[in-house]
C-alpha cells in the first residue's frame, strides 16, 4: 500500500510524461487525501488499464486488465476494496472476496457488453443448445455469470475453450471476441449479438489510415473486442495486459494501441522511448472514474457493491473454475 509519508509532489514523477504540472497540481488535494484515506479505512485501490494515468499510476496499488484484477483480488489483505472501473469489475471482486467491502467511484460505470444480455437470455440458449457448455466473459453481470458454466477473459478465452475439450461452446455476449476465438480454437461457437461500444468503433480503413499516414512505420496491435476484419489487417491481437508484454518485449519504434485510449497514455509513462500514435476511442463509463469520485467514495464508504449470496455462489463457482485453467501466455 502506498505510504502516507509519500504525497501528491512525490507521486507526480510517475506521471510526468503525460500529466502536465499544471493539470497535477490541480488534483494534489484529492490525491493527498485518498493517500490519508487509503491507510485509514485500510483500502486498497485496484485500476483497470483504461483508467486515466493520474489514477492508474499515481495513486492506484494494484493495475492491470480484467483478469489479472480478478487473480490479485484474491490475495489483498485490505478490509477495503475500491475497483477504479466499471460495475462487472467491482461485482468479480466481491464474488471472490464476499467478506471485504467493495466500492466503485461512480455507479454509473457500466459496461455496454454487460448490457447486452440477461440471465434470461443465457437460459434461453441453453434450451435451444441442450448440452452445450456455455463460455461467459466476465464483462457480465454477476446473474449472467451465475448461469454460465465457466468464465473467461479477452487474454485467457483460448485457454479457457481448449480446456473444455468440446467441439462446440455458447459464447457470450461479445459476438466479434467469439468470432476471432473460434478462429483460433476451431470449436463451433455459438454467441449473442452483444460488443463494446468502443472497440465495434474501430474499421479497416483506420487502420489503414494509420499506415498511409506514417508511411507504414506503425506497429498495429487490436484488442480481439474489435471485428475480425480489423483484428485481419492489425500486426498483432491480445488483451491489454497481452499488448503491453508486446510492447515491453519489443519495442517498437512508433505503435498505435486500437483499444480504450487513455491505455496508450499508461503504457507511454512505462515506455518513454517508444512513440505512441493514438486513435482515440473512449469509453464514457471508465471515464467516469476521477480522483474526486474516488475520494469521495472512500470518505462516505458509499457506492458499495453486493451481491445476493445464493447467486453469488453460482457466479462464484464460474469465476474460480476460470481461475483455475491458469494464466495465459503472455
Amino acid at each position: 500500500m502506498t505510504s502516507t509519508l509519500i504525497g501528491a509532489a512525490d507521486l507526480y514523477r510517475r506521471v510526468e510524461h503525460v500529466v502536465p504540472a499544471v493539470e497535477w497540481a490541480t488534483m494534489a488535494d484529492d490525491v493527498n487525501a485518498i493517500l490519508r484515506l487509503k491507510t485509514e479505512r485500510n483500502a486498497v485501490i485496484l485500476a483497470h488499464n483504461y483508467m486515466r494515468p493520474e489514477i492508474f499510476h499515481g495513486i492506484s496499488d494494484i493495475v492491470g486488465d480484467s483478469l489479472a484484477l480478478a487473480r490479485e483480488a484474491m490475495t489483498v489483505e485490505a478490509d477495503v476494496i475500491v475497483l477504479a472501473g466499471v460495475h462487472f469489475m467491482a461485482e468479480t471482486a466481491k464474488l471472490l472476496n464476499p467478506a471485504k467491502t467493495v466500492l466503485i467511484p461512480d455507479l454509473r460505470s457500466g459496461c455496454s457488453l454487460a448490457e447486452s444480455i440477461t440471465a434470461a437470455d443465457v437460459r434461453e440458449l441453453r434450451r435451444l443448445h441442450p448440452g452445450v457448455p456455455v463460455v461467459t466473459y466476465v464483462n457480465t453481470s454477476a446473474a449472467v455469470k451465475a448461469e454460465s458454466d465457466i468464465c473467461c477473459t479477452s487474454g485467457n478465452a483460448v485457454q479457457v475453450i481448449e480446456s473444455l475439450g468440446v467441439p462446440e461452446v455458447i459464447m457470450i455476449p461479445d459476438q466479434f471476441l467469439a468470432a476471432n476465438i473460434a478462429r483460433q480454437t476451431g470449436v463451433k461457437v455459438i454467441t449473442h449479438p452483444g460488443a463494446c461500444e468502443v472497440h465495434e468503433r474501430f474499421t479497416p480503413n483506420d487502420i489503414r489510415q494509420l499506415r498511409a499516414d506514417y508511411a507504414g512505420d506503425v506497429t498495429v496491435l487490436a484488442h480481439p473486442e474489435c471485428p475480425p476484419e480489423v483484428v485481419d489487417v492489425a500486426d498483432y491481437a491480445g488483451s491489454t495486459a497481452q499488448m503491453i508484454n508486446f510492447v515491453a518485449e519489443r519495442r517498437p519504434t512508433r505503435v498505435a494501441l486500437i483499444t480504450e485510449c487513455s491505455m496508450s497514455d499508461n503504457v507511454a509513462q512505462l515506455y518513454p522511448d517508444v512513440d505512441f500514435v493514438r486513435p482515440c476511442n473512449l469509453c464514457p463509463h471508465m471515464q467516469r472514474n476521477t480522483m474526486a469520485s474516488i475520494r469521495h467514495a472512500l470518505e462516505t464508504m458509499t457506492n458499495e457493491v453486493t451481491v445476493d449470496a445464493e447467486l453469488a455462489e453460482r457466479a462464484r463457482a464460474a469465476v474460480e473454475r476460470m481461475l483455475a485453467v491458469g494464466a495465459p501466455p503472455k
